[in-house]
């Protein structure tokens, strides 16, 4: 089976759809019932697998223009799939996968993967040109794709629905945490937690994109409604790189910063997102939409218990392991709070569900259902 795979979205900053692209080329590297791997990347095929930049350098700068200007991201995307179909022609006899949503003009077999449909039904979370730019090219996806894969069976069923697609021809492949998310010594995160002034236990966590569709303001609001004392005893550390109409978001972490009982870290290098999860004492995950939600399978893994809403994905994926309350629910957010934060009894408990929920996932399983997709696509699996 010869393969052609999309690495495009192993860029800064890595996030999660960059790593599941990073982590599964990694696996379908070795994989023996694969022939011949090819990653491409922009309009050419890459020598070899790139670790994704910690530092945004002219190329990053000049990608978030284009996307911000209406006329420079519609001619992107007339001329890009151009020259990429040009790069491609003369390798039909390939599979490309597409584990970004997109796929370009091509004559052989095509698979991509559809993270979520938020471009569609939560089209208020990003600019008006963007969502644009993303609704035209996914719905090219849709009408030229032989096979889609989702990471969920909510995304699944959705999709199915939404674009009146046949269940048959979308397949669920669930991501994973990486290895190096497993709990920690206190000893062992003193050195890195020391670089951002934490210490091991002493705070509640949230990572992601800092963008409305994660739903922040009302994980401030919630946990400011905790006494003083939980506040500054535990406060709440938010990390992520900074998304779209992000603007609102922002001034309210600048007021809990100025209250003294939340800090805003930015983005953290992907090399210290282990520790940082490992040392909270609580994540906390309130999205209004997911269509997986990976850092809460991290922070399970970590062995540190989780406090969600129960929109989309989220239930799926946690079962019975953590805190689950409506998005919008503010009451009843800052109620599970204090709990995962206060009550012993439920944090063990959690703890230990959480880390064998975690296990049932990995990365290896990943590869082995996206090639079992493979064959299905190419009639012979």
């Amino acid at each position: 089976m010869k393969l052609i795979l999309s690495i495009d979205p192993v860029r800064f900053p890595l996030t999660g759809i960059g790593r599941y692209t990073w982590e599964l080329a990694r696996q379908l590297q070795h994989h023996p019932q694969l022939t011949e791997l090819r990653f491409f990347c922009g309009r050419s095929f890459a020598s070899d697998l790139p670790v994704a930049r910690e530092q945004a350098g002219s190329t990053h700068a000049l990608k978030r223009w284009v996307q911000q200007n209406p006329w420079a991201s519609e001619a992107y995307r007339r001329l890009m799939p151009r020259l990429k179909a040009r790069a491609l022609k003369g390798h039909e006899d390939a599979l490309f996968h597409g584990p970004n949503f997109f796929l370009p003009p091509f004559a052989g077999k095509r698979v991509a993967t559809f993270h979520d449909l938020s471009p569609f039904t939560w089209p208020q979370c990003n600019t008006p040109q963007r969502i644009r730019y993303l609704q035209k090219e996914l719905l090219n996806t849709i009408q030229c794709a032989d096979a889609l894969i989702t990471d969920s069976e909510f995304v699944r069923r959705e999709l199915a629905d939404y674009f009146s697609w046949p269940l048959e021809r979308i397949h669920v492949v669930p991501l994973a945490s990486g290895a190096g998310f497993r709990p920690h010594s206190a000893a062992a995160l003193m050195p890195l937690l020391k670089q951002y002034d934490l210490a091991p236990g002493g705070y509640a966590l949230f990572v992601g994109t800092i963008e409305p569709r994660k739903n922040i303001v009302a994980l401030l609001d919630a946990y400011a409604m905790l006494p003083l004392d939980l506040r500054q005893r535990w406060p709440l550390i938010l990390a992520g790189y900074q998304g779209w109409c992000s603007e609102a978001i922002y001034r309210r972490i600048h007021l809990a910063q100025q209250q003294g009982w939340a800090r805003y870290l930015g983005y953290v290098p992907a090399e210290h997102l282990p520790g940082l999860f490992a040392g909270a004492r609580l994540f906390a995950f309130p999205s209004l939409y997911e269509g997986f939600g990976l850092p809460v399978l991290e922070a399970m893994a970590s062995g540190v218990p989780v406090v969600c809403s129960d929109s989309s994905s989220l239930p799926e994926l946690v079962g019975k392991a953590a805190l689950c309350s409506p998005a919008e629910d503010i009451s009843a957010l800052h109620q599970n709070l204090r709990r995962g934060l206060e009550d012993e009894d439920w944090r063990a408990q959690a703890i230990s569900a959480g880390m064998q929920n975690a296990d049932t996932y990995s990365w290896s399983r990943c590869a082995d259902e996206t090639i079992a997709v493979y064959r299905r696509v190419l009639g012979s699996g």
